[in-house]
């Protein structure tokens, strides 16, 4: 029987200190591979939560994409409808716009093709060289957001 529960893959302990560090690199200037740290505020607290993220360039326009789900990141995201990039000093405001799951094919496969050797785990077997029909059975469990820089 399937969950009524949106797909998400909590971080362990190990995963949450690996992303700790690497945000704060981000945030003072060092990006590993073009990570970036994501500001966003938080739907019920206010308060800016901060996460490091991948951004995703295709076509011209810039992508997050959640592999690990509905996460907390994702749920702020819709109520704020944009948030921070931050390497360093360099600070992009931005807002979003989500993708329906029949518009995220291509930038989902490229965005494996970059990053899958991070975040293949997060897609239950899905990977870059998965069949057109895979990737878009895959789609609903990995939110994208279409990032506009605003300032």
């Amino acid at each position: 029987m399937a969950s009524s529960q949106p797909y998400y893959f909590q971080a362990g302990p190990v995963a949450a200190r690996f992303n700790t560090v690497v945000g704060w690199l981000a945030r003072h200037g060092v990006s590993l591979a073009g990570t970036a740290e994501l500001s966003v505020r938080g739907r019920k607290s206010g308060a800016l939560q901060r996460i490091p993220v991948n951004p995703y360039t295709h076509d011209g326009a810039q992508y997050l994409v959640s592999a690990r789900g509905h996460s907390q990141w994702v749920r702020n995201m819709r109520a704020a409808g944009g948030g921070e990039l931050r390497v360093g000093r360099k600070v992009r405001a931005f807002t979003v716009v989500e993708l329906p799951d029949d518009e995220k094919l291509p930038v989902l496969r490229g965005y494996l093709e970059k990053w899958g050797w991070e975040v293949n785990q997060y897609f239950q077997g899905v990977t870059a060289r998965s069949s057109d029909e895979e990737i878009i059975a895959a789609a609903p469990d990995h939110p994208v957001f279409r990032v506009t820089v605003t300032r």
